[in-house]
């Protein structure tokens, strides 16, 4: 049986961190609804910058450097993939259409089997 372990973030300095970017957030969001009359430029301008803000905050933070290393492994790992070729892609697409079509009909065989069987014969419903 394997254990697994919860991290949690630990630190004040970096709850502080994430409890001031949740803030940006809410700040920015407000913001847009606040400066509707100033036009658009403005705006979203306002909404741009506090984003921006909150992610610079998080980025700063423990988990935010996780998240970072997080994505740099994955993207290590995506590089590591041995994509298909295109003939191989095509041939298994094709493989995947005729199999659809094929189960489609035999969906449609069977239930149009099941229907004369249950409503000609047995219940006697004439159509």
């Amino acid at each position: 049986m394997a254990t697994s372990q919860v991290e949690t973030v630990s630190t004040t300095a970096d709850k502080a961190k994430l409890a001031l970017a949740v803030a940006l957030v809410l700040g920015a969001l407000a913001g847009f609804y606040l400066l509707a009359k100033q036009g658009p430029v403005v705006q979203w301008g306002g909404l741009i910058a506090g984003l921006m803000a909150a992610v610079v905050v998080f980025l700063t933070s423990e988990p935010g450097k996780q998240f970072v290393a997080f994505g740099r492994d994955s993207w290590r790992e995506v590089k590591k993939v041995v994509w298909p070729a295109r003939k191989e892609a095509m041939q298994m697409t094709a493989y995947v259409f005729a199999f659809v079509v094929i189960m489609a009909l035999f969906l449609w065989l069977t239930d149009k089997t099941l229907e004369w069987v249950f409503y000609d014969l047995i219940l006697g419903w004439k159509k």
